[in-house]
């Protein structure tokens, strides 16, 4: 196994460091981030190969494409500026 110093590490890149029974903990372009699955819900029932494949969509976006997720980067770091919103039809929303 080959291990790459954080200074090295690519500004495109992302790598899953840990998945637990709270979440997933992810590297985004040199970033620690931990994502909840109170967050991010939909990785609680994906499977550990589905959650590892994961990859830059872009410089400002990431995205599980097995799962058919994407976050913006931005929301990594600041996630109390993006509100989960569940949208059931045009007039309704859910947070």
């Amino acid at each position: 196994m080959q291990t790459t110093s954080k200074s090295n590490i690519s500004s495109t890149s992302v790598d899953v460091l840990m998945i637990n029974d709270k979440g997933v903990m992810i590297s985004v372009q040199g970033q620690d981030y931990f994502l909840s699955f109170n967050r991010v819900p939909w990785m609680r029932d994906a499977t550990i190969n589905e959650v590892l494949d994961v990859q830059m969509s872009g410089k400002n976006a990431i995205e599980w494409p097995k799962l058919d997720v994407d976050l913006e980067v931005e929301s990594l770091k600041h996630p109390e500026r993006y509100p989960l919103l569940i949208k059931r039809n045009e007039l309704d929303y859910v947070s």
